[in-house]
């Protein structure tokens, strides 16, 4: 389950030169870019529901996108305990995914994709490993997010075609702050108990050497479809999360 979001932002930079006078033309992208991240969060938080019983968890990932068409491909780790703790094993997952992002109109993008959140020997009589396609359309700092599993959904017997609906904003505040706005519905399909409504409300802050988030963040998940099998804490609880993390 792909980054409660590690809380993202949006960042927009500009290299400005004068010369005579006059701006010159900014710095053309190359065709074939590649990024790596990594980062620590105090909880592992997807979708509102922690991933990690509570606790801190370490994340990494690398991407590729060719600027010329748009198209993009990457892969993200985290460490997870909810797969152990639900009777199986493994502690890891890994996310795979591959999209393209483009643009309407000037005010307009879009970005289409599919991704495949797989769990290493997580052994459920349910598999954990989820597949999903997603299309999104930004506005602005706003969007709107709509996410369709193709398989079951982490772990739920018969959730085949569960849906997760996404709207939020990432409002630049002033240079290198910026505003998470964030609320979302899960539908788990054949399983109303275990559906529900998660919100998160944070800040990113550019550092330089780093960048640091800091959220608050709930659902509104049943206490009994989401404790801990391992000691009975709700794991959609309200909560402050704290992510830092590096890109490369």
């Amino acid at each position: 389950m792909k980054r409660v979001f590690l809380v993202t932002a949006i960042a927009t930079m500009f290299n400005v030169q004068v010369a005579h006078a006059q701006d010159a033309a900014p710095t053309a992208k190359p065709e074939h870019e590649f990024s790596f991240n990594a980062a620590l969060a105090s909880d592992y938080r997807y979708r509102g529901i922690s991933q990690t019983r509570l606790m801190p968890a370490l994340q990494g990932g690398a991407d590729y996108v060719n600027n010329a068409s748009g198209f993009y491909a990457g892969a993200w780790a985290s460490t997870i305990k909810w797969t152990k703790d639900a009777g199986g094993g493994g502690s890891v997952e890994v996310d795979l995914y591959a999209g393209k992002r483009g643009a309407l109109t000037s005010d307009i993008s879009y970005d289409v994709g599919v991704l495949t959140y797989v769990y290493p020997s997580n052994g459920l009589a349910v598999s954990a490993n989820t597949t999903e396609v997603y299309g999104q359309f930004s506005y602005g700092p706003a969007y709107a997010k709509y996410s369709h599993s193709t398989t079951n959904l982490f772990g739920f017997a018969n959730s085949k075609n569960s849906g997760y609906l996404d709207i939020g904003a990432n409002i630049e505040i002033e240079n290198g702050l910026v505003m998470n706005l964030h609320a979302g519905h899960q539908r788990v399909n054949h399983n109303s108990i275990s559906s529900y409504t998660d919100w998160k409300v944070g800040i990113t802050k550019d550092l330089g050497i780093f960048n640091a988030a800091l959220a608050v963040m709930g659902t509104n998940a049943n206490k009994l479809a989401y404790a801990s099998p391992a000691n009975g804490k709700f794991l959609g609880k309200t909560a402050v999360v704290a992510t830092v993390s590096k890109n490369f």
